[in-house]
C-alpha cells in the first residue's frame, strides 16, 4: 500500500516511470533522423502526458512546445536512441566522388539518381537496425521500456 501524502508515491502511479513500452511508426523513427541530419533539425519522437503503461510516441520538433506549465512534462526521444548502429546519412559530395570514380560518366541528372538511391538504401537500413529497447530520460532518471514498431 502506498502512502498518498508521500509526492514520490503519486509520481510512480502517473509519471513516466510507469511506461512499459512505447508504440512508434517506423516512418516517424526514419523521418526524424533524416530531419536531423539533412536540414539539422531538432527532431524528436515526443511521448506526452498522462503517462500508462503502453504509450505513443509522435514525431515532434522539439522545442514547439505550448500547454505544459504544470505537472507533468512530455518526454522527447532523440530518434538515435531508438536504432543500433545507425548508418551515417549519405552525403551529396561523396556521392558525386563515386559516381566520377566509377565507369559511368557523370552528369547532373545521375548524379541527382544516384544519391536518391543512396538516400533510399540508407532509409532501408535504418528500418533494418530498429532497436526493441529504448531509455528515457524521466524526472527520476533513466528508464528502459520496449519499444513497438508500426508500419
Amino acid at each position: 500500500m502506498t502512502d498518498e501524502s508521500d509526492p514520490s508515491a503519486g509520481e510512480s502511479r502517473t509519471g513516466p516511470e510507469r511506461i512499459r513500452s512505447l508504440a512508434v511508426t517506423t516512418d516517424d523513427v526514419v523521418t526524424a533522423l533524416e530531419a536531423n541530419e539533412r536540414r539539422g533539425r531538432d527532431a524528436v519522437l515526443r511521448v506526452t502526458p498522462p503517462f500508462a503503461g503502453r504509450m505513443r510516441a509522435r514525431l515532434h520538433l522539439e522545442g514547439a512546445e505550448g500547454g505544459y506549465d504544470d505537472g507533468a512534462r512530455p518526454i522527447h526521444v532523440p530518434p538515435e536512441r531508438l536504432v543500433r548502429d545507425a548508418p551515417s546519412f549519405p552525403a551529396v559530395d561523396e556521392t558525386g566522388d563515386e559516381l566520377r570514380a566509377s565507369e559511368e560518366p557523370y552528369s547532373r541528372e545521375r548524379h541527382r539518381e544516384r544519391h536518391a538511391e543512396a538516400v533510399e538504401a540508407w532509409r532501408l537500413a535504418v528500418r533494418d537496425s530498429l532497436d526493441g529497447r529504448a531509455t528515457l530520460e524521466t524526472p527520476t532518471g533513466p528508464h528502459e521500456v520496449d519499444v513497438n514498431y508500426l508500419g
